[in-house]
């Protein structure tokens, strides 16, 4: 069938699908200011901030500023994804392990019934979703193509500088499109191909992680440009 020059093919798919979130993530974090960027549309706002003024238990970075975190949990949205894990065959405690929480935690949620309720998460900056998506994808390279060595929590010195923020950002991303746009199908079905610690990587063939990633890219994104909007909004 003639697809008009378009990839048809799983991995095709994915890497355009990639693309196209980038290129349009681009386009809309153009113009970006230091003020928008750390702007708290709301009380309670998670964002990156000094160290000494961190007020969330896990805040974390190299350097003088640290990207906020709180305790950690598994949010309503993710209890089907453990009911596949356990239904998968993983071990309470293993699934207890990936997420940081306890084992009664896991229980609890395995034993849910019913329409679960929505998670009351904290609104994030800009600044907080950038962060977030720069540790994990610095992250991920470093566990799949690199030494397998940094912590990802230790490998992006936070700044309160949008425009620096996003070079550095950039290249990250380019440098993980780059990688991936190089592998083989082997490869991609390959299980624990990527061994980031912090989520089921190692558990998972890397096509899985992939689709992972453009959804991370793609969802925080469009949460980036609304921000964005309300910003624009808000200013007029």
């Amino acid at each position: 069938m003639d697809t008009g020059g378009v990839r048809t093919d799983r991995f095709g798919l994915l890497l355009d699908q990639f693309d196209r979130a980038r290129e349009m993530a681009e386009v809309r974090l153009t113009g970006l200011g230091d003020e928008e960027y750390l702007w708290e549309p709301a009380p309670g706002c998670w964002s990156i901030r000094r160290r000494a003024e961190a007020t969330t238990p896990r805040a974390f970075g190299p350097g003088e500023w640290v990207l906020d975190q709180g305790a950690p949990d598994i949010p309503s949205n993710e209890y089907a994804e453990v009911a596949r894990q356990a239904a998968g065959g993983m071990s309470v405690a293993k699934i207890a392990e990936d997420w940081s929480v306890s084992v009664e935690r896991v229980e609890q949620i395995l034993a849910h019934t019913g329409p679960t309720e929505p998670d009351e998460t904290p609104i994030t900056t800009i600044a907080w979703r950038l962060g977030h998506l720069h540790y994990q994808f610095a992250g991920q390279w470093e566990w799949t193509f690199g030494e397998r060595r940094q912590d990802p929590k230790l490998m992006v010195d936070f700044s309160p500088s949008a425009a620096l923020t996003l070079n550095r950002f950039w290249a990250v991303i380019d440098r993980w499109r780059e990688s991936v746009g190089a592998m083989t199908d082997e490869q991609l079905d390959t299980l624990g191909f990527s061994q980031y610690p912090y989520g089921s990587d190692p558990d998972e063939p890397f096509i899985s992680v992939l689709w992972g990633a453009n959804l991370e890219l793609i969802h925080h994104m469009a949460e980036i440009a609304l921000l964005r909007d309300l910003w624009r909004a808000r200013r007029t």
